[in-house]
């Protein structure tokens, strides 16, 4: 396991973020989506009730300021079923798992899903990879968001990810006037075609939502979105990077993973998403 970031830190950098992405929208877009959020044992458990993606509602960030047991899973389970929460899934390192994991598992309804990648960096280094790259993008230029073109942003960034619009590019566009939050779009031909943001929050900064429209692609410009945000780090004084995507599954390949891995970022450990669906209620 690289330790350059302890899973601690690179948990709770993730944690944070979702909680305030997520708790930051206006009351009109949480009524919408069904949006409500709390804190349990050091971590963050966000519902969104009416989410087709089935993206939106998680539990990460514990055992950290405490272990993961029976009882702590148990409160999360019931705050998804007070909420009517349809689905979740329950985000949590391999280290902080505990020997009765299986247990908790069988009497919670919790199965296993697919992996994700934790990748963690010195900012200097992807600064410094970034800057050595003889490759510029191919019509694309990157630059911050501002607030003229947050509802284009927002918009682009659900749609990257294949979401539906309404309500989440709002959600998204919300956020990019809110503190600690950092967005970069990237531009082809006058037209926003990818989008990248992170939340900095003292040493370390966490990247979030990077993504490029399918008709932009292969041009350079997630790249240059993550090239973009690591120098914003390196200039609000954070000395490391976090960042998630999917683990790459035998045939398959996981370009913004190799991105991430040219410019700097590795690979400190592979998190199982754990799916959590309510048991049918005995007859």
């Amino acid at each position: 396991m690289n330790t350059l970031v302890p899973p601690s830190v690179a948990e709770q950098s993730e944690a944070e973020a979702l909680f305030r992405f997520e708790t930051a929208a206006p009351e009109p877009i949480r009524t919408a989506l069904g949006l409500n959020a709390t804190r349990i044992g050091g971590g963050v458990v966000l519902s969104m009730r009416n989410d087709p993606t089935r993206y939106w509602s998680k539990a990460l960030g514990f055992g950290v300021t405490g272990p993961v047991t029976a009882g702590l899973i148990r409160e999360v389970c019931d705050f998804y079923r007070a909420e009517g929460t349809p689905q979740a899934v329950l985000q949590i390192a391999p280290a902080f798992l505990p020997e009765d994991w299986e247990a908790i598992c069988e009497s919670e309804g919790i199965t296993a899903g697919s992996s994700w990648v934790k990748l963690v960096a010195a900012t200097e280094d992807v600064v410094a990879r970034a800057d050595a790259l003889e490759q510029s993008p191919t019509g694309i230029t990157v630059a911050p968001v501002g607030a003229g073109d947050a509802a284009e942003w927002g918009s682009v960034l659900v749609r990257a990810f294949g979401m539906p619009e309404e309500h989440y590019a709002q959600l998204s566009a919300y956020s990019a006037a809110q503190p600690g939050w950092h967005p970069f779009a990237a531009w082809l031909d006058g037209e926003i075609v990818g989008t990248g943001t992170m939340y900095a929050d003292g040493d370390t900064a966490q990247f979030f939502a990077g993504g490029v429209l399918p008709h932009a692609r292969n041009r350079g410009g997630q790249t240059a979105l993550l090239a973009a945000r690591a120098r914003a780090a390196r200039d609000l004084g954070c000395r490391f990077l976090v960042a998630e995507t999917g683990a790459e599954t035998p045939g398959t390949r996981n370009p913004s993973l190799h991105n991430m891995v040219r410019l700097g970022f590795r690979v400190a450990y592979e998190r199982r998403n754990w799916n959590w669906q309510p048991l049918p209620e005995a007859a």
